[in-house]
């Protein structure tokens, strides 16, 4: 059994080799093709100095070893990487047999005598080759003396056969060049092998990484749902003893016992407050929470929070300011409420003097909501955990009048869930600034009228109206003949081009475009109106009706210029925003006049 801390276990060595083997046989095409060439160049520059038959022979030996290609074996094999042992064995056997044929050469292409310059032909050839070998097979230890001893040995010894000084000191040459070259292939071996261990050491930990995070991924998982559905658990019985406690509160008024029943009462409420903020960040934690987007109006959010936050503010001498707006941007009414409600109650809980404003700017496409405060400040160490959970900042003694440190903590859920990106500045002892920066989205853009809904609006004369829906065709056309305004409602681009051309041509021209933006077939009613109102003069008021919230919409009808109502749409909004267009278009003639 291998030791726990093996560094290298079983599995391990086996995916190098695995992996040496594959690398040695993607090499092979290259090397077979290297060594036949120079086996077949040495050949015939030897045999056409020699004339010698052996020559051939020889040359013949390493023909027949080349066009075995043993390599294709392997590329064949449909199970070889589930093997690797057995084919670097067979590899193992191949560079030997490759080895000893080119020891074959130095006694039988060299003829006996003094022929110095055949040697040298010879030595110059299989110690090249013994180099370009060395480096392609030392992925395997194995083949390191498999390849370089019998074909440099064969070579030395067959120069220390002639005897004489000459060939003894080549034979001496050779034989320190194959040991040099046995230590060179080795130390290259070694450094494959470590880089091959550490991929392979890298990629496990990567796994084992990749586990780990997933085993945790889970276990927040099930901590969530444990949470959430303690949550619902305990609220049963916190709910029978409000009752309960409520039933002993009443009957103890009077007595000396009566403090402690309003005691108990306060940490029932505080007991219950704590598990609301604990089952809302657990339903956000789990997944459990999908914002509805939609156009959301400011100024009733903030007449909203004013009304909720007021009394708390008057309590501690402090200022609430919500400064009116007339923004609207895309979110979740209800989320956006409670982050922003979560801002202004920790503001005002780090905030002894001064107060707390909240205000909301327009900024291109974007609106920035800013929750300031004169209170504490949060120093730059605590900056990065404010947002943690149960992190608070000069509350050692855990004082619940400041909360359980959750709040701002949620607010950072929401602001991811919303898509919101929260900003963060803040002085010590100068105070903080939370700025939440949210999308913008366009209002209908019409100041109210005086006039009720009621009253005579100065609308216009002829309206034509391109919606692709029946019924809505139907309700506007009912809508605008009830008060005098004569109408054409068509379908699509095509059928209102023919309406305004015959209207160009009479006494009754068209006042307003008034269109849907989305169309029947994916038709752009933007583009529609853009295209009808060039052709037809600038005189041709349009007025948008859309149900798109996405941003990027959002921005080009803001960059058109033109009005735009959003669904659903009523009655008399509809006809204070064609009255505004009236008024408009009447101004602008009496200018021009």
């Amino acid at each position: 059994m291998p030791a726990m801390n093996d560094p290298h276990p079983p599995e391990l060595a086996e995916r190098v080799l695995r992996e040496q083997v594959a690398a040695v046989h993607a090499n092979a095409p290259a090397a077979y093709l290297a060594d036949f060439l120079t086996a077949q160049s040495l050949g015939i520059g030897l045999f056409v100095a020699t004339w010698r038959w052996q020559v051939l022979l020889w040359m013949a030996l390493h023909l027949t070893l080349t066009l075995r290609r043993a390599y294709r074996r392997y590329r064949r094999s449909p199970d070889a990487a589930a093997h690797p042992e057995y084919w670097a064995r067979f590899n193992a056997r191949n560079v030997l047999l490759r080895s000893c044929v080119w020891g074959l050469a130095p006694w039988l292409c060299v003829p006996p005598g003094r022929n110095l310059g055949l040697w040298v032909m010879v030595i110059v050839m299989m110690m090249g080759g013994c180099a370009g070998g060395a480096l392609s097979l030392a992925v395997l230890k194995r083949n390191i003396p498999r390849f370089i001893v019998p074909s440099m040995a064969s070579l030395t010894l067959a120069l220390a056969w002639r005897g004489d000084n000459t060939h003894l000191f080549l034979a001496t040459g050779c034989l320190l060049y194959m040991c040099v070259m046995i230590m060179f292939a080795l130390q290259h071996h070694r450094l494959l092998t470590a880089a091959l261990t550490m991929r392979f050491e890298k990629e496990a930990l990567a796994e084992q990484l990749s586990h780990q995070i997933a085993a945790t991924q889970r276990a927040s998982e099930e901590k969530t749902r444990f949470l959430a559905a303690a949550s619902h658990d305990l609220r049963q019985p916190l709910h029978a003893i409000a009752l309960f406690g409520a039933v002993i509160e009443k009957k103890l008024k009077g007595t000396q016992e009566w403090d402690h029943a309003v005691r108990l009462m306060d940490a029932v409420g505080t007991l219950g407050d704590s598990l609301d903020i604990l089952l809302d960040i657990s339903r956000l934690d789990a997944g459990e929470v999908a914002p509805q987007i939609r156009p959301v109006e400011l100024n009733p959010l903030f007449l909203a929070l004013n009304n909720v936050f007021v009394a708390q503010a008057a309590d501690r001498d402090l200022q609430l300011r919500l400064r009116a707006t007339p923004c609207w941007v895309l979110s979740d009414p209800q989320l956006l409420q409670r982050l922003l409600s979560n801002l202004v109650d920790n503001a005002l809980k780090y905030t002894s003097r001064g107060g707390v404003v909240v205000a909301a700017r327009a900024r291109g496409s974007l609106v920035w909501i800013d929750v300031c405060d004169t209170g504490i400040g949060i120093a730059d160490e605590h900056l990065g955990r404010i947002f943690d959970e149960f992190y608070q900042i000069g509350n050692p003694g855990r004082d619940r009048a400041k909360g359980l440190g959750i709040g701002l903590s949620i607010v950072q859920r929401l602001s991811r869930l919303l898509a919101h990106p929260l900003q963060v500045r803040s002085r010590l002892h100068r105070g903080s600034r939370f700025r939440l920066v949210l999308p913008a989205v366009m209002a209908s853009g019409v100041v109210p009228l005086a006039a009720c809904p009621g009253a005579a609006l100065p609308l216009p004369r002829r309206v034509l109206l391109i919606d692709d829906e029946a019924a809505i065709r139907q309700a506007v056309t009912g809508l605008l003949q009830a008060h005098g305004v004569t109408i054409d409602a068509v379908a699509g681009e095509a059928e209102a081009e023919a309406v305004l051309a015959r209207a160009g041509r009479g006494s009754s021209p068209v006042d307003v475009l008034l269109c849907d933006v989305r169309l029947a077939d994916g038709a752009d009613g933007l583009a529609a109106a853009q295209r009808l109102r060039s052709r037809h003069g600038p005189g041709l008021q349009v007025l948008l009706i859309t149900g798109e919230t996405a941003p990027q919409r959002q921005q080009q009808m803001l960059d058109s210029g033109l009005q735009v109502l959003l669904k659903p749409v009523a009655a008399d909004r509809l006809l204070q925003a064609l009255a505004s267009l009236t008024t408009h278009d009447a101004t602008h003639a009496r200018m021009r006049a």
